[in-house]
């Protein structure tokens, strides 16, 4: 592949799949989502940092994937872990390329067919079993906290990449006089996870894809 900005909001298209020409489950899932010609290269590759990372450590129980968008982070963490047997992302409205995409995939992937599931609604309607993995890629602001309330309640694993910290809403645990604001906001959400139990594990994705590439992924205490 020639060197291209992986921070990148051009579509992926038809053009550049050939930029994608190896043997790799990475390279096979890109050339995949060029030929639906309607997602960022930035959404790609936040996708596949991401589940690469949560795969080291979560495996297996159904995924359930908040603020989902096209649903790609879910997809990826069944083909990466296919004892996930199913996926149910949920948006409050449906991207309208969103069955372009999972059809695609699932041209490419059969074993993906009627396993990844999406439901419009509200992030605090989601139904959440406690064998769940619950993840969000850039849930924006106080929608993050949200996802980390839904993981305490339901007692299940959860995996998040936080953005757009909002300052006013988001709780800085009395922080920001010591350290960068988002900082200081991903730094009490640990915390928080901490006090009721959770066992929590940090790492990044590479930030020449996104500024905002704080991964966090936590456990209940029983797990």
């Amino acid at each position: 592949m020639t060197n291209l900005s992986r921070s990148s909001r051009n579509t992926l298209n038809s053009r550049t799949a050939d930029r994608y020409t190896g043997d790799t489950l990475f390279d096979k899932i890109a050339r995949a989502v060029c030929e639906a010609e309607c997602l960022p290269r930035k959404e790609l590759y936040e996708a596949w940092e991401s589940a690469k990372r949560i795969r080291r450590h979560m495996r297996g129980g159904p995924i359930v994937e908040l603020a989902a968008g096209h649903g790609l982070l879910a997809a990826i963490l069944i083909l990466l872990d296919d004892s996930s047997e199913t996926a149910t992302c949920i948006d409050i409205k449906r991207p309208p390329s969103q069955e372009r995409v999972l059809k695609v995939l699932e041209n490419h992937w059969p074993r993906l067919k009627d396993r990844v599931l999406f439901k419009e609604d509200r992030l605090e309607n989601a139904v959440v079993p406690a064998e769940a993995l619950l993840v969000s890629v850039h849930a924006c602001g106080t929608l993050t906290d949200q996802v980390l309330d839904l993981a305490v309640r339901a007692q299940c694993r959860v995996a998040v990449l936080p953005c757009c910290h909002d300052l006013r809403e988001c709780d800085t645990g009395s922080l920001a006089g010591w350290m960068d604001g988002p900082l200081a906001i991903d730094a009490t959400r640990v915390a928080r996870l901490r006090e009721v139990g959770f066992r929590v594990q940090t790492t990044r994705i590479p930030e020449e894809i996104t500024p905002k590439n704080r991964l966090l992924m936590a456990w209940p205490g029983d797990s």
